[in-house]
């Protein structure tokens, strides 16, 4: 009767680095430059995409733009209308139309 060979350990895969020195893919972190009209919220430097709707969500509570009722929902004012074309969004829409002023 033959004996069975252990089978060969293998080493442990090495997992991505979360945080500094990570090796995963940061391309959605390249910065952005914003169109003229969305500068006029976030200014004109480039960000990565969060740091632009981390701006947008700033000046919405500053302005009291998110409806009391529906928290989902923004009520734009005369400088969001220009930038996103409508007087009223969701939040969700809100990300989904940022991506064409985005470049």
């Amino acid at each position: 009767m033959a004996k069975k060979k252990a089978a060969a350990k293998k080493a442990p895969a090495k997992a991505a680095k979360k945080g500094k020195g990570g090796a995963g893919n940061a391309a959605f972190m390249a910065p952005k430059t914003p169109s003229a009209a969305l500068a006029a919220v976030t200014g004109a430097t480039p960000l990565p995409r969060s740091g632009v709707v981390k701006k947008l969500w700033a000046y919405i509570h500053k302005h009291g733009l998110q409806d009391k009722e529906n928290k989902r929902q923004i009520n734009n004012d005369e400088t969001f209308k220009g930038i996103f074309g409508k007087s009223s969004m969701t939040m969700f829409e809100m990300n989904k139309l940022l991506g064409k002023h985005l470049s």
